[in-house]
């Protein structure tokens, strides 16, 4: 199993932004901080989402647990429905990516038992 920690961070809202992915388990240990550019908060939340299951895809693995501490995400996720247009084109690739997984779990977390993606994602924003 996959266990994957997954976070955004925005300097202003919309502002900088950067993703953070935390990801462990069959022998992997990998993480990744990437500068998506000028959004909002909330469109960062669901890019990395979108680039984590990309990754997750990538690595073969039939079992995921991913955590985030976005709400709304994980209802969106949990409900697969989201009502602002806006974050549609996310959700429809995220569930398209999803459905590629045996076993995919998606679960709320506090901050600060999201410390690892968090530290990622607001480091891709202190590089650029």
């Amino acid at each position: 199993m996959l266990e994957i920690y997954i976070d955004a961070a925005s300097a202003g809202n919309p502002g900088k932004s950067g993703i953070g992915i935390y990801i462990k388990g069959e022998g992997h240990q990998i993480k990744i901080s990437e500068y998506i550019g000028i959004t909002n908060n909330h469109i960062a939340e669901f890019t990395v989402l979108v680039r984590a299951l990309e990754e997750a895809v990538k690595l073969g693995s039939n079992l995921i647990s991913m955590r985030s501490d976005s709400k709304i995400v994980v209802s969106s996720v949990e409900k697969a429905y989201v009502k602002n247009e806006e974050f549609k084109p996310y959700l429809t690739r995220a569930l398209q990516l999803i459905e590629e997984i045996d076993l995919f779990f998606i679960k709320w977390i506090p901050d600060n038992q999201n410390k690892a993606a968090d530290a990622l994602a607001r480091q891709a924003i202190q590089q650029n």
